[in-house]
């Protein structure tokens, strides 16, 4: 739940209104009061400025689930996929992108700059399956060479995930996680 929303905005303001507190007790001559919103006000706010600085906001839902898939999510998703989504769903510091560190184990990410990114995703029921489905834009890295990754990416979602691509547009396409525990 603490990431469900930015620790960076709520840096910022706790500490923006201690400091000002503290800028306003000191023309007041509340010494105590200058002394809150000086030492905790200042750093908060700088902390806040920091975090917001290095922010990696949640993905959006492209589709919103139907209460059959959330439903199918309970039952059938691996573990794998809920790990996923908990992790492209939430406030990330410290970190260049959402699945940053597994595209890069995946060999789908060889600099920051041809790293694909997570534009949105979604889920849905194949063939009475729950499947997560990301969407991404890789201007850099074709299909063909995601489509030479299908038995690595098996292996690293898996077990019990089935792993499709899709090229949807010229430089976006979606990573299909298919759960086959049924």
């Amino acid at each position: 739940m603490l990431r469900q929303f930015s620790l960076g905005t709520l840096g910022i303001t706790v500490g923006g209104i201690l400091t000002i507190m503290g800028f306003v007790a000191y023309a007041a001559d509340y010494a105590t009061l200058n002394l809150v919103g000086f030492f905790y006000g200042i750093p908060l706010l700088l902390g806040g400025f920091a975090l917001k600085a290095n922010e990696l906001k949640p993905v959006p839902f492209t589709e919103p689930p139907t209460p059959s898939v959330l439903a199918l999510r309970e039952q059938q998703a691996t573990n794998t996929q809920k790990e996923i989504r908990r992790d492209i769903t939430q406030y990330s510091y410290g970190q260049d992108a959402h699945l940053d560190k597994a595209l890069s184990f995946l060999g789908l990410s060889p600099t920051d700059e041809e790293r694909p990114l997570i534009t949105g995703f979604r889920e849905t029921e194949i063939n009475g399956a729950y499947a997560l489905i990301l969407e991404f834009d890789s201007p850099m890295i074709p299909i063909d060479i995601w489509e030479q990754k299908l038995d690595k990416m098996t292996k690293f979602f898996g077990p019990g995930v089935e792993v499709k691509v899709t090229q949807t547009a010229e430089d976006e396409l979606e990573l299909t996680l298919i759960s086959t525990c049924k």
